[in-house]
C-alpha cells in the first residue's frame, strides 16, 4: 500500500522486454529484493539493486494496463516506497494497482498552480467525482472538476517541481488509479441488488 506521495523522481536507465532499470537514491536508502516500490503509481517488485539503480521485471499485464511501455532511457518516473505501519497517511490509500491510462489534454497556468486536464477511459468515469481522489503517475490528487470523459486537477507548485509533472506535455499518457473505497462501494451495491 502506497500514499501517493512522491518521495523522489527517479530517471529510467534502461527499458529491456520485461526488465526496467531505474537509478535512484531516496528510495534505496532501506531497499530489499522483494521490496515493493510505485513507480508512475505501479507496485513493482523489486529484483535487483546496487549503487544507484534498482531493477523491476514487468509483466506483460504490466506492459498492457500502464505507460511503462512507453518510458526510455531518461524518463523521469516518481518513486514511493511502500508504507510503513508507523508513517503518517498524507495523501490517500493507493494500492499501485493501475486501473487504466489517460491522455493529458491540456495544461493551464492558474495563479501559481497548473490546472492539468486528464481524459480518461469511460470505465474510469464513474469513480473519478470532484474533490474526490485519484492517483496520476502515483500521485495523490484531488479531482477539481469531473465531466466525462475527462476531469481536471490543480497542481501546486511544489508537486509540479517535486514530481515528473514538470515533465509532462499535452499527449502524454498517464497511470491512472480510482478510489478503491468508490470500487468498493459500487462492487458491495451491485452485489445487494442483482
Amino acid at each position: 500500500m502506497f500514499t501517493g506521495i512522491v518521495e523522489e523522481v527517479g530517471r529510467v536507465a534502461s527499458l529491456s522486454e520485461y526488465r526496467l532499470v531505474i537509478q535512484a537514491e531516496t528510495v534505496l536508502e532501506d531497499v530489499h529484493e522483494g521490496d515493493s516500490i510505485s513507480v508512475n503509481g505501479a507496485c513493482l517488485t523489486v529484483v535487483e539493486f546496487g549503487s544507484g539503480s534498482f531493477a523491476v521485471d514487468l509483466a506483460p499485464e504490466t506492459l498492457r494496463r500502464t505507460s511503462l511501455g512507453q518510458v526510455g532511457p531518461g524518463s523521469a518516473v516518481n518513486l514511493e516506497r511502500a508504507l510503513a505501519a508507523h508513517d503518517r497517511m498524507g495523501g490517500h490509500i493507493v494500492q499501485g494497482h493501475v486501473d487504466g491510462t489517460g491522455d493529458i489534454t491540456g495544461i493551464t497556468p492558474e495563479a501559481d498552480c497548473f490546472i492539468l486536464e486528464i481524459e480518461t477511459p469511460t470505465s474510469l468515469t464513474p469513480y473519478i467525482v470532484e474533490k474526490g481522489f485519484i492517483a496520476v503517475d502515483g500521485i495523490s490528487l484531488t479531482v477539481v472538476q469531473s465531466s466525462e470523459p475527462r476531469f481536471t486537477i490543480s497542481v501546486i507548485p511544489f508537486t509540479m517541481q517535486h514530481t515528473n509533472l514538470r515533465e509532462r506535455e499535452v499527449g502524454d499518457k498517464v497511470n491512472l488509479e480510482a478510489d478503491i473505497l468508490a470500487k468498493y462501494v459500487e462492487s458491495l451495491l451491485a452485489a445487494r441488488f442483482a
